[in-house]
């Protein structure tokens, strides 16, 4: 994977959000309002993390959408990181599972159908409208769509060999509106975290760019 600072003043606490599937960051292209680093995780072709980048900070706090649930937690667990505060946000640590994710049929469908005009399909649904659209088209990935198929493929075969994550959330956010991960889905998925529901589809501008800078509502009450 990509670990990339958008955001680098060499102060002891970071933010570290692992974007979802097909993300770049672009993603995270807006005025910032951090008040501390902040590191982007995209790209997901394989899995490798490098934990030394991580070393020099007293506080981390982390922060995963979509498929960058299960990839944060995979990351994650392998190197012991204890973030003082985590959340998810419209995915699961069973990103391919017919109860608890994205159903298996529906996942293999994309892949097997995946082109131009599918990734245009795809960016719709996430969205939910068109002004979701348009906001997400301000930030969309400059990444070919052989390259977003080529990841999902190995996201695919990686959650095959690997299985669920173990990582443990402090909260999760599950969108109402969300056609990607089905809500009731994720809902199912985190019987033992707390749960908030908002009246969201898979993407938001909004709270994405809250879980990034580390800064709102959504960090309050963890």
């Amino acid at each position: 994977m990509k670990q990339l600072f958008i955001t680098q003043q060499h102060t002891p606490e970071l933010q570290l959000f692992f974007a979802g599937w097909g993300m770049d960051e672009r993603l995270a292209d807006r005025p910032g309002t951090a008040e501390c680093d902040c590191m982007i995780c995209f790209d997901y072709h394989d899995l490798d993390f490098d934990p030394s980048l991580l070393t020099r900070y007293q506080s981390i706090r982390v922060a995963a959408w979509s498929m960058g649930v299960w990839v944060a937690g995979q990351a994650l667990q392998r190197c012991s990181l204890k973030p003082e505060q985590s959340i998810a946000f419209n995915g699961t640590n069973f990103p391919i599972d017919d109860e608890r994710g994205i159903p298996t049929a529906v996942f293999q469908g994309t892949l097997d159908g995946f082109s131009q005009q599918a990734w245009e399909k795809f960016q719709r649904r996430m969205c939910g409208t068109a002004d979701r659209l348009q906001a997400f088209k301000a930030h969309a990935p400059a990444r070919p769509w052989t390259d977003l198929r080529d990841e999902l493929a190995a996201l695919r075969d990686a959650v095959n060999d690997a299985g669920p994550s173990t990582w443990k959330w402090d909260k999760a956010i599950v969108g109402l509106h969300d056609r990607i991960f089905p809500s009731t889905n994720q809902l199912r998925a985190w019987p033992e975290t707390a749960c908030m529901t908002v009246n969201a589809a898979h993407y938001d501008a909004l709270l994405l760019q809250e879980l990034i800078n580390g800064k709102g509502q959504l960090w309050t009450n963890i």
